[in-house]
């Protein structure tokens, strides 16, 4: 028997809302199953140890594991592939840094649009960075490494831990601010980065301070400026690099996210447990151990913070000329 007209309609409607009712029942119960943490950096660095922080806090809040994944790789593009790839049902999860808003315009064709593509969460902390030397580079201060590398042009290696990195666009706007001429030399992570630069192979890095900070204290690397706003409380002494070039500012966030279209049931999930971390006294007491400041803000504060991070980095890609080497 044929329906008529609103009994056609009636039952279209339906059917269309069938996958959004299927995602939010799945919401209902989440998660039922291992969630998966994508870092687009090797263990052993900054961002893989305030991962596994986060990582082991989410496993005890949601009853399951949060189980870190190092895919390192393409400055951090080959992990958001990854995410991009997934199903957008809460069980794969980004470890989102700056890296990622500076990636948009450093990389001009990415198979992936991140803005589009992958949907804020939260924050987690943000890591001040540290410019550090090997103890036999004679210069001391910022000064003494700027007249330094200015006696010596193209001769002083600077590592970063990759290419269009933030570490690698740090050291490009300390040249752009400064006028010196180094070569750059890039690693895939902080951590082998930081191997290569106390064993002498390289004479000077950009690194997150918390990846840092234990060479530092023990004296197999020499500080000579935190690239923050601020001083960092985990190396008072170290001055701001801003001290001696004016105008030079450089920090790092973090935060989550996910594959565009996941549940808003989902993001809100996670947006609440996150922040419930940060404002943990033994979390946060482990996250101000490594220099990182919380980042407790709504799903949609990070997004605009991404969003507005992503248009300064553009101006300091265009304007450093830099290219993928």
């Amino acid at each position: 028997m044929m329906l008529v007209r609103r009994e056609f309609l009636q039952l279209a409607a339906g059917a269309a809302a069938l996958p959004t009712l299927a995602r939010d029942a799945s919401a209902q119960g989440y998660p039922t199953r291992p969630v998966r943490l994508i870092l687009g950096f090797p263990a052993g660095g900054s961002t893989d140890l305030v991962a596994r922080i986060m990582a082991a806090w989410l496993s005890e809040r949601l009853g399951q594991s949060v189980v870190v994944e190092n895919k390192p790789g393409g400055g951090t593009n080959l992990a958001v592939q990854t995410t991009v790839n997934s199903s957008p049902d809460g069980y794969t999860l980004l470890f989102v840094t700056t890296t990622n808003a500076i990636n948009a315009t450093f990389y001009p064709t990415l198979p992936f649009n991140f803005l589009r593509d992958i949907e804020p969460v939260a924050g987690l902390v943000d890591l001040p960075f540290v410019m550090e030397v090997n103890p036999s580079v004679p210069a001391k201060t910022v000064a003494e490494f700027i007249a330094h590398a200015k006696a010596n042009p193209g001769k002083i290696n600077t590592a970063s831990f990759g290419t269009g990195t933030i570490s690698h666009l740090a050291w490009e706007l300390f040249k752009l601010m400064t006028g010196v001429d180094t070569v750059h030399v890039p690693y895939h992570g902080g951590a082998p980065m930081v191997t290569d630069l106390i064993g002498g192979r390289v004479e000077a890095g950009i690194d997150a301070l918390p990846n840092s900070l234990p060479h530092i204290r023990s004296g197999a690397l020499r500080a000579l400026a935190v690239t923050g706003p601020a001083r960092s409380a985990a190396v008072p002494d170290v001055p701001t690099l801003g001290e001696t070039v004016q105008g030079y500012e450089v920090s790092g966030w973090t935060g989550i996210g996910v594959p565009a279209g996941t549940p808003a049931a989902i993001v809100a999930t996670l947006n609440r447990e996150i922040n419930a971390g940060l404002a943990d006294a033994r979390i946060a007491a482990r996250l101000a151990e490594v220099g990182g400041r919380p980042i407790a803000v709504s799903a949609e504060e990070f997004g605009q913070l991404w969003r507005r991070d992503t248009d300064k980095w553009a101006k300091v890609v265009k304007f450093a000329a830099a290219k993928r080497e």
